[in-house]
């Protein structure tokens, strides 16, 4: 039971205008007052707070590189054992982020709203108890995951896949099943320390467990004979390294004894809490990703599979280079906005929002900017081929636009996420992306014959319908409501009704 004696909270309606006032919740360092109560801010104020953001935004940037560049590093290796062990190993991969991590990261999201706003009310052990309610889900949803993985060569064969490469992906996919669960747990463990703007412990533990990671699938690959299922192997060392490392940080850190006070019966209360905002949060992630991986399948069956696989293939990778940076602006974004909701400043969370569109304009017109310039030479660091590397070139300008409207949708993702909209969210993904980009990306490239620059454009015109409608949303949100939305959120998680409240 949640202890707010020392606290008082009060909810208070102006005549024509809905304000929250919050007494005691604050974040740390705050002076407790309101920011910007009128509708527009200052420079300095929004100076501040971008100088917040940039700094949660390059931490968690290279915590997002680093542990995706786990599965890039795994197949980089097993690229020198041949052409069937990439296949393999590439292929099994794909259907492992499509079944398993996708649908982890997704859910694991919840607690950008939960430990986010439990953290800006000052109820610092709910933060434990969000995270050990997070993994008790996650660890459960694993289970079903393993079962698909341990039948991936069966499913990949159902859909008609090569069948050598198919065994080969269901001998990778079956040893890395270890991994989802520590995939699992390892996002429940960076919400919690990302809602506390602790951020830097996360870079530090991530950056030690890659270089860990080189010598690992060095060994598991060439020497110990195990070959590509060395490379899986070795994944799941360096995960469950990562998510040991962070478990120690947290039990022993000063920086977490009023955040984690130990494991407790309460996390096993109010599950249906989490469910109710990380189902939503599961399948906002899950139909963008499954839209981009049912783009490669597709370019299969266009007139020059190889040429227009090969194009699309490059260009996807591209795109989730320049995604991490999103990725990080993103979780900033979630962790603001929430923080804000949660202390009950409702115009410092508007405040934040704006900020981070700001800067979501920046990063997106710059690394659209240096697409277009590098359009004619980027296609040969990934071929030799020329005619693949013209292809490339010829959409880049598209990938420039796309990168562009990405930076935008993962800004406005994390603001949704922040304030607990996940619901709302989802059927707009399910509009944008199965009712617009999709059917355009089939009539550009199959009935107008544009080829693998037709399916990229269904892509375009699926982030666009996203991002207009996510900013009206954003656009039209009484962040006051929010607030208020925040408190009960938190009272409900805690097993406390409003009416208890003195």
């Amino acid at each position: 039971m949640l202890n707010i004696s020392s606290e008082k909270w009060k909810l208070k309606v102006m005549e024509g205008e809905e304000e929250l006032s919050l007494e005691s919740p604050l974040i740390p360092g705050s002076n407790g007052k309101e920011v910007g109560g009128d509708k527009c801010f200052g420079k300095s104020e929004i100076v501040e707070e971008m100088k917040k953001q940039l700094w949660l935004a390059g931490p968690l940037t290279c915590v997002s590189f680093l542990q995706f560049s786990l599965q890039v590093i795994s197949i980089m290796f097993v690229g020198h054992l041949g052409e069937l062990p990439l296949a393999s190993a590439c292929l099994g991969t794909s259907f492992a982020s499509v079944t398993g991590f996708s649908l982890m990261t997704g859910m694991g999201s919840a607690l950008d709203t939960l430990c986010g706003q439990s953290y800006g009310a000052k109820q610092y052990h709910m933060l434990g108890i969000h995270m050990q309610r997070g993994m008790f889900v996650l660890l459960l949803v694993g289970i079903p995951v393993a079962y698909i993985w341990d039948n991936t060569s069966n499913i990949l064969m159902t859909l008609r896949q090569d069948p050598d490469i198919s065994k080969g992906a269901g001998h990778y996919v079956h040893y890395m099943i270890p991994s989802v669960f520590a995939f699992g747990l390892l996002q429940c463990l960076n919400k919690f320390l990302q809602a506390q703007n602790n951020v830097f412990p996360m870079m530090i533990i991530s950056g030690i467990t890659t270089l860990l990671h080189f010598p690992v699938c060095w060994f598991l690959v060439f020497k110990s004979g195990f070959g590509n299922k060395g490379a899986a192997l070795a994944m799941d060392i360096s995960y469950w390294t990562c998510v040991l490392l962070l478990a120690i940080y947290i039990k022993f850190s000063a920086a977490c004894k009023l955040t984690w006070t130990g494991f407790s019966r309460e996390a096993f209360h109010n599950i249906i809490s989490f469910l109710r905002l990380g189902i939503p949060s599961a399948f906002m992630v899950c139909i963008e990703f499954w839209t981009f991986e049912a783009m490669v399948l597709m370019s299969g069956l266009l007139p020059d599979p190889q040429l227009e696989t090969s194009t699309l293939s490059i260009i996807l990778n591209t795109c989730c280079l320049t995604f991490n940076i999103s990725f990080g602006l993103s979780c900033t974004a979630s962790t603001r906005v929430s923080n804000e909701l949660g202390a009950g400043r409702p115009q410092a969370a508007r405040l934040a929002v704006q900020s981070v569109l700001l800067i979501a304009t920046v990063d997106g017109t710059v690394l659209g900017l240096a697409m277009i310039l590098l359009r004619d030479c980027w296609g040969y660091l990934f071929s030799n081929e020329e005619r693949v590397a013209r292809h490339v070139a010829s959409i880049i300008p598209l990938l420039a636009v796309t990168i562009f409207l990405d930076g935008y949708q993962c800004a406005l993702t994390g603001i949704i996420r922040g304030s607990g909209m996940q619901k709302l969210a989802v059927y707009i993904n399910i509009g944008a992306y199965y009712l617009i980009g999709i059917p355009v990306a089939i009539i550009s490239a199959f009935v107008l014959h544009i080829g693998a620059k037709g399916l990229w454009l269904g892509i375009v015109c699926a982030l666009f319908a996203q991002v207009l409608s996510f900013l009206i949303v954003t656009m039209r949100t009484n962040w006051n409501q929010e607030a208020k939305k925040a408190l009960d959120r938190v009272l409900i998680s805690s097993d406390i009704s409003v009416d208890s409240i003195a």
